[in-house]
């Protein structure tokens, strides 16, 4: 389970990862992709073509000293003009509020100069090299200082860099909650799967040891006594097996029950007969209240079966000289059925437990009753498969059991 738990946990963090990575790097592409338009538009509007982008070039020349700008254009970017004749340098204008032209920029001219042999637009790597620059064959260059602009994206990097490492921090504490979250019901599942194995196992352990045991016993003593312990066990384990293979059958979704328009009132009324025997040996009162001629869509046995659960429940947990009432009613789209008995209550926390699989209140007499605590949960099973829910409560020495079918 830990495994299982560990591949979620890190393959929503890998997916985490990769969308924080697409995000952040789209927000820092577009500031590039800005900025190096800005760049290319500031070098074009100098002059009336435009030229092709050359390989980067990372030669480098001794500076020279600034020639005073005249006549220049102003620019919200730092764009110098360099007038050059027969690879000579003229005059250099700016074209920002300087008063002079720094020194560097001479020195770039003189590189551009000494590296290219055709007109051409270089732009290069914005967030580490300084200058960009137009070269018009033996008439101008024009340089633009990339200062201001390689500050601002390497501050965008950096805080890229900051807010992967947030996000990515955030995003593994969101992949350990997600992944707990995911694998909780697994893991109630997988404890439930255990438990049942575990308790199958120890109810089917006792009959057969009984088994076993009488078997041996019937060898060397002919006595009935040891035949009819092994009939009685044998059927004990029987009915373990039937209702394990009843519970599978309603637990399993993909099995499709077939439904068919019911007459609900003849249907409960038939399976309430039975009882009646049962509760009169035990000077139980039955009474039951069955609206007429109610029709419903239902599978016909499961619906028997549900009401035998229910009933055979309350006589087994009733007081002597009790009362058991049923009540079968239809009221707008939802179909009732109760049963109430007077016996031992059910505590509060008690009352969901009661239809899990192998849950008995009092295990030492439901074990010598032969019951194994698949009944209610048997039972939860045909009214979920009918869309329905069912429930119970104990209140004033009376348990009631109350299940709401929907159409």
């Amino acid at each position: 389970m830990k495994k299982l738990n560990n591949k979620i946990k890190y393959t929503i963090f890998i997916i985490l990862t990769i969308s924080i990575s697409i995000i952040l790097s789209v927000f820092f592409s577009m500031n590039y992709i800005k900025s190096y338009t800005t760049i290319k538009n500031h070098l074009i509007s100098m002059s009336s073509k435009e030229m092709p982008i050359p390989p980067k070039e990372q030669d480098s020349f001794a500076p020279d000293h600034p020639v005073e700008d005249k006549n220049p254009r102003f620019m919200d970017a730092s764009v110098y003009t360099v007038i050059v004749k027969n690879d000579e340098i003229l005059q250099i204008n700016s074209h920002t509020q300087e008063e002079t032209v720094p020194s560097s920029i001479s020195k770039e001219a003189k590189r551009i100069l000494k590296a290219k042999k055709e007109s051409c637009i270089y732009i290069g790597n914005i967030i580490w090299e300084r200058y960009s620059y137009r070269y018009e064959k033996n008439d101008r260059i024009i340089i633009t200082d990339n200062q201001k602009t390689n500050q601002e994206l390497q501050q965008s990097l950096l805080i890229s860099l900051f807010l992967f490492v947030l996000f990515e921090s955030l995003a593994y504490g969101i992949s350990h909650l997600i992944a707990s979250w995911i694998i909780k019901p697994v893991e109630i599942t997988f404890k439930k799967q255990k438990q049942f194995i575990a308790d199958a196992s120890h109810e089917l352990k006792t009959p057969l040891a009984v088994i076993m045991a009488s078997a041996d016993a019937l060898e060397n003593d002919k006595n009935k006594k040891w035949l009819k312990n092994i009939q009685s066990e044998s059927e004990r384990m029987n009915q373990l097996i039937k209702d394990l293979l009843d519970l599978a059958k309603l637990e399993n979704e993909e099995v499709i029950i077939l439904q068919e328009k019911q007459d609900i009132s003849k249907l409960v009324e038939k399976a309430v007969v039975p009882f009646e025997s049962l509760a009169f040996e035990k000077n139980i009162k039955l009474d039951y209240e069955i609206q007429e001629k109610i029709e419903w869509l239902c599978n016909a046995s499961e619906i028997k079966q549900l009401i035998a659960i229910l009933m055979d429940n309350a006589i087994k947990h009733s007081i002597e000289n009790g009362q058991i009432t049923l009540t079968v009613k239809k009221e707008k789209e939802e179909l009732k059925i109760e049963v109430i008995n007077e016996g031992e209550p059910i505590p509060k926390e008690e009352e969901e437990k009661i239809f899990e699989r192998f849950y008995r209140i009092d295990k030492a007499r439901n074990r010598k009753e032969n019951r194994y605590g698949l009944g209610l949960a048997i039972a939860k099973n045909i009214v979920l498969r009918h869309k329905g829910e069912i429930k119970a409560h104990s209140k004033d020495g009376k348990t009631t059991f109350k299940v709401k079918l929907k159409k």
